[in-house]
């Protein structure tokens, strides 16, 4: 008997990770994938590269907690983007809808319960982000990566599964991710990245300090679309990316330490590879906090420092860094003593019991 899930979420690419681990995983089990996102969002870029994964693009709006004119009209969009995904579930007919977040994923869950089609939402964070809140309602089950965060789901809809991690990220090889950079053997490599779109504070504040840094570490700098510093393309030992995909794991394989904003996806992967990470949340005023409460909690279990980006200066950002070099072997060792479980069979195994329930 043929299986069909429909996945969704975008917007970051956060969005999009979780799903990306689920494919190969979901088609192993036989299941058949369609994949329902936004116009121009980068889960549009991701999939388009997968195999057999059919992308239906529908109107979204963002739902903004601040004054902007646009949140007038936005809701309008959201609306339209219900009645399109509604359409498309009806005709798709799917067993069940798998949502990792976002603002597109909120009328595909919506037009999941209009259809009577049951739905998963994953949250990775540990307050639950505005999407899915007002997602959370309509959907079957809820998924969450912090044990906290089960006191913001209602009980009988809120499961623990940890975090789900790609598998392909655990077979990097370190030594071609050195032949992709130019890099040496021997010394110490540091990966910076700033989320998919980029973190302007982090970009600059790691190349005012890039020479100092380079004496005595490689960097590989993965900065964002349109922020590769062109009169640095050329600077012996620092190699800048606007986004890796395929030659991530290489990458995270040769590093030592990583400094990185603190969304959820990205750090329980660090975990996962034991790579002892300095990390930057965004800040209260860009964000609603939930990556300071994500850092926090890593900090406090003993697998990352942490700098807010108002401590960030050239003195701070060189202190943490090579702090964190020299500790580098206890965060370590935290790591190994963590308990990741196994998130992606977890899930696997949800999807299928929801399905059932059908």
């Amino acid at each position: 008997m043929s299986k069909k899930i429909i996945l969704t979420g975008g917007g970051t690419a956060g969005h999009v990770m979780v799903n990306v681990a689920l494919i190969p995983k979901l088609k192993e089990q036989g299941w058949n994938i369609a994949y329902i996102g936004s116009h121009q969002g980068i889960e549009r870029e991701i999939i388009a590269k997968m195999d057999d994964v059919p992308y239906f693009p529908i109107s979204t709006g963002k739902l903004r907690r601040y004054f902007d004119w646009n949140n007038f009209k936005d809701p309008f969009k959201v609306l339209k983007g219900t009645w399109q995904a509604y359409r498309i579930i009806k005709k798709e007919k799917p067993d069940i809808i798998f949502s990792k977040g976002g603002f597109v994923s909120v009328p595909v869950i919506i037009g999941a319960w209009l259809s009577g089609v049951p739905s998963i939402i994953h949250e990775s964070d540990i307050t639950p982000g505005l999407a899915n809140k007002i997602a959370m309602p309509f959907a079957t089950k809820i998924c969450v990566t912090f044990p906290e965060t089960m006191r913001h789901v209602k009980e009988e809809k809120g499961v623990y599964i940890g975090a789900v991690v790609r598998e392909e990220l655990k077979r990097g090889d370190a030594d071609k991710g050195r032949k992709l950079c130019q890099f040496e053997k021997g010394k110490p490599v540091l990966l910076a990245m700033g989320g998919s779109l980029g973190s302007k504070r982090i970009n600059d504040a790691l190349r005012a300090n890039l020479q100092t840094l380079l004496s005595d570490f490689q960097i590989v700098h993965i900065c964002g679309k349109g922020n590769v510093d062109a009169k640095l393309a050329n600077e012996k030992g620092y190699k800048q990316f606007e986004y890796v995909h395929e030659d991530l794991p290489h990458l995270l394989a040769m590093a030592d330490i990583v400094l990185s904003r603190a969304g959820a996806n990205s750090i329980f992967e660090f975990l996962a590879l034991r790579k002892p990470m300095l990390l930057i949340p965004l800040s209260k005023e860009a964000s609603r906090g939930d990556q300071i409460l994500n850092a926090r909690s890593f900090e406090k279990s003993g697998y990352a420092e942490v700098l807010m980006e108002e401590d960030l200066t050239n003195e701070s950002l060189q202190s943490a860094i090579y702090h964190l070099y020299q500790n580098k072997d206890r965060y370590q060792q935290n790591m190994e003593r963590s308990d990741a479980g196994d998130a992606l069979e977890k899930l696997l195994t949800l999807i299928e019991g929801t399905r059932e329930m059908k």
